[in-house]
């Protein structure tokens, strides 16, 4: 690998996701390693640590079972993991109360009464993460009036009955709290005074309006944050941060890094996607390309984002059924990944949306697990099991099984009854999954308003290479490219992050009015985030902060995330104010291609933003040519084409290849 900036000590990116765990270490002369780890292993080598992140780390040092990690070796450890994800998806959360003003105890079980099926007749809606729910008597109006003052007495009490019941997380959302927030922190106070370990206010969570995205951005802070928490404290420990002087940082959905002591459950929720974001966009420009689409596909689901020069985010989301309210990347994920199970019932073959996993994982890995897309790229000579490491079966040492491969397609395609081949099977389920994973692509491009035919498609993931050039036919893209690091560029991405803090605050004000208001609450929000960030140690002479105004119609729920003005060095530049409105009747055209003359702007919030970017990553250099191409078949339009298969490290720079062919 070719050498980065170097150091005194290791640095280590890690991806934590959930079939499989990816590390990238950097040593003290700058070179990079990898190494990919199972994130469950069902047998670990005696003395492994319960954590395929800690795991890794050790590894690349070289330690033993009992060894102890050397005081002074680890510089920065940079993560993003799924801990928050799976604790959501499989509501593994704390236990937690939910403290409503009296009257709406039930509006997030309400929610906005969207229909995912309009013609279900019976709606299957999530469980609420909260346990329980606690009315607080008072009310405060839209314009601030007091119409019900809190009971103070009552809601001890009501608190009190609560905590002796055993619950240690407290979620505090009240009508219009995010702008008048008195009720709301004299309510939290009690609950830090009573024992409550997690107290979670939605004026300090999300003070934006909408009550249920509010809350129940809340309700997941309180619930997953104790999470969090536990796994960064068993991290710590692992690594004996204290005794070590290693630094943790970890990966925000936002997709900047922040430290431990910053990390919530409301910002974790895409830590790991969110790496794979960065990596894919700061690849993509050192290889020269501006325009880039993300194709993610891993063990379990397929992740898709678009980049042209800037992260776009999204400020409300559902994930798992729950409505956020906190910058995520703007991420399209699919459950198709190579470990998606394959079905078919009959009458049509399916795709997913069910995962091998890790354990037992496809037919391929020799743990009796069911076909998979692996799989169907094992039968149509994709994946050659020769040119794989021999880590799978009961003690770790086998190549991938193509004979049970083999037997599960024929038993398969006997079970279709229509003549086609094995190999013609497994092409099929191929297909299908190539036509959901370029729909994907859609969602958050052509439906925005982006040519994808003039962008390049960044393929990455364990299982991305092999479908990258079917994903680009089936959506008329004719560059696919492909890092060196494309199995593990999510964590990548962890070392080329920057770190960051984020704010944002409802104004709720009329644009031709807006300018003192966005200037004052920019600069205020600015110095929250620098504080944030000086809080972690870093040298705020390196900072720089970008101020934006989320400027929609009057009426809309669609708001544009447009600069306003940047703050450098302590002084404001690049001061766009005056422009807004231009800027967002470009947006509006471009992704609607109409505009709403005559109609009123509102600056429905101001959000900042402090960025400290890291030493730079150097690029991986190619290596001089070694050798040839071998001789290999893969299965393509019902027949086998002889393909040539050619290793990387075997093409130098700007050497063509005719196809079909694989590369190894």
């Amino acid at each position: 690998m070719a050498p980065g900036p170097a150091t005194a000590l290791w640095d280590f990116w890690i991806d934590r996701g959930g079939t499989f765990t990816d590390v990238i270490a950097r040593d003290p002369e700058g070179r990079l390693h990898a190494r990919k780890l199972l994130s469950q292993n069902p047998d670990p080598h005696p003395g492994a640590c319960a954590d395929a992140a800690v795991q890794g780390v050790r590894d690349h040092l070289g330690l033993g079972a009992d060894e102890p990690i050397p005081v002074g070796v680890i510089g920065e450890v940079r993560m993003g993991t799924t801990v928050a994800t799976n604790a959501l998806l499989e509501r593994r959360g704390e236990p937690t109360l939910y403290v409503a003003t009296r009257g709406f105890a039930d509006a997030l079980r309400i929610g906005v009464q969207a229909r995912p099926d309009i013609f279900a007749r019976r709606i299957m809606k999530p469980e609420p993460l909260y346990a329980a729910v606690m009315e607080a008597d008072e009310r405060v109006l839209a314009d601030g009036a007091l119409d019900r003052a809190l009971d103070l007495d009552k809601a001890r009490a009501d608190l009190q009955r609560f905590r002796d019941r055993g619950y240690e997380a407290v979620a505090i959302a009240l009508m219009h709290g995010y702008r008048y927030p008195a009720h709301e922190q004299a309510l939290a106070g009690l609950a830090r005074e009573l024992g409550f370990s997690q107290v979670s206010a939605s004026h300090e969570v999300s003070p934006l309006m909408k009550l249920v995205g509010r809350a129940g951005t809340t309700v997941a802070d309180a619930y997953l944050s104790p999470v969090l928490v536990r796994y960064v404290a068993q991290v710590a420990e692992a690594l004996e941060v204290e005794r070590t002087g290693a630094r943790l940082l970890f990966m925000m959905s936002s997709g900047g890094l922040t430290g431990p002591q910053a990390f919530r459950g409301k910002d974790a929720v895409l830590s790991g996607p969110a790496g794979g974001v960065v990596g894919m966009a700061e690849t993509a420009a050192a290889a020269g390309f501006s325009r880039v689409i993300g194709f993610d596909m891993g063990g379990t689901s397929t992740d898709v984002a678009h980049f042209s020069g800037d992260y776009e985010r999204t400020l409300e989301s559902e994930v798992a059924g729950v409505r956020l309210r906190a910058p995520m990347m703007l991420i399209h994920t699919v459950a198709a990944g190579g470990g998606s199970i394959l079905h078919y019932d009959g009458a049509r073959f399916r795709v997913g949306p069910d995962s091998a996993g890790a354990d037992p994982g496809p037919a391929a890995y020799r743990r009796g697990g069911p076909l998979t897309v692996t799989d169907a790229n094992v039968m149509t000579g994709k994946l050659k099991p020769e040119l794989f490491p021999a880590i799978f079966g009961p003690d770790g040492d086998q190549p991938l099984d193509a004979g049970a491969v083999r037997a599960g397609f024929e038993a398969l395609a006997r079970n279709v009854g229509d003549g086609r081949s094995p190999e013609a099977v497994a092409d099929g389920f191929l297909h299908i999954a190539v036509a959901r994973m370029a729909q994907a692509i859609k969602s958050v491009s052509v439906r925005r308003g982006y040519d994808i035919t003039r962008y390049a498609l960044n393929a990455f993931g364990g299982a991305g290479g092999q479908h990258a050039c079917l994903v680009a036919d089936a959506l008329g893209m004719t560059t696919v490219l492909v890092h060196p690091f494309s199995g593990l560029l999510s964590a990548y991405g962890m070392g080329l992050a920057a770190v960051r803090a984020g704010r944002q605050e409802s104004l709720d004000t009329p644009l031709d009015q807006a300018r003192p208001a966005i200037e004052a609450l920019g600069e205020r929000l600015a110095v929250a985030c620098l504080q944030e960030l000086e809080g972690q140690g870093l040298d705020l002479g390196l900072a720089t902060v970008q101020v934006s105004a989320h400027v929609r119609y009057t009426g809309s729920d669609t708001a544009f995330d447009l600069p306003a003005f940047a703050i450098v060095g302590g002084r404001r530049e690049d001061d766009r104010i005056a422009g807004l409105k231009a800027a967002f009747e470009a947006a509006h055209r471009q992704r609607f291609s109409f505009l709403d003359e005559g109609k009123p702007l509102v600056v429905e919030l101001v959000s900042a933003e402090a960025v400290v970017a890291g030493a730079p990553v150097e690029a991986v250099a190619a290596e001089a040519a070694k050798g040839e191409s071998e001789p290999g078949r893969v299965f393509s339009g019902g027949c086998w084409p002889e393909a040539q298969v050619w290793r990387r490290e075997s093409l130098a720079p700007g050497r063509s290849v005719d196809g079909p062919a694989i590369i190894v």
